[in-house]
């Protein structure tokens, strides 16, 4: 089962790969990292998908996690009510045949040509992750010459208390 792990963490040199490894020492599979800066300077967010196989395991991952010197908040989002995003350039082959075609599939799914080649455009898409699968399903058939995807970023909707592990905001 597909589990969204959040923390936060200070921001410092080593400290993504540590909890990385951690998860390697352990053999998790992580399908998905996102990182970046918070509201607050010095402390970074971090979003995990992981793959376990009871709910048990990703209750034991959010107590190691939390065991790291530079954790400062962990949390296991996923049954909660959740917004979760990814963003992904999709590079398709285009003949002067199709181009409009692929203008008018992408319009549905609010994407937006970024870059535009003789061979080639860039489609910018976000969304959750399946809506992402649907509009690179439907580009299939023109040719995919590359696609690159952020991964998945995960926030709970409104003011929701979450059943988290919480450490003492300390930041260095």
């Amino acid at each position: 089962m597909k589990r969204i792990i959040t923390m936060t963490v200070n921001n410092r040199p080593g400290v993504l790969n540590r909890i990385t490894g951690l998860f390697t020492k352990r053999h998790y599979n992580i399908e998905s990292i996102t990182v970046g800066h918070t509201e607050t300077e010095g402390v970074s967010r971090m979003t995990f998908v992981v793959n376990v196989d009871d709910e048990r395991i990703a209750e034991q991952i959010t107590k190691q996690l939390n065991k790291q010197i530079d954790v400062l908040k962990v949390v296991d989002i996923t049954d909660q009510a959740i917004i979760v995003r990814e963003l992904a350039l999709i590079k398709v082959a285009v003949t002067a045949a199709t181009r409009g075609e692929i203008y008018t599939l992408i319009e549905p799914f609010r994407a937006a040509i970024v870059d535009v080649a003789r061979d080639s455009l860039v489609v910018q898409v976000t969304g959750e992750p399946e809506k992402i699968d649907a509009l690179i399903d439907l580009l299939k058939p023109y040719g995919l010459k590359e696609v690159a995807r952020t991964g998945t970023t995960a926030f709970p909707r409104g003011s929701q208390r979450a059943s988290s592990t919480n450490k003492s905001l300390f930041i260095i």
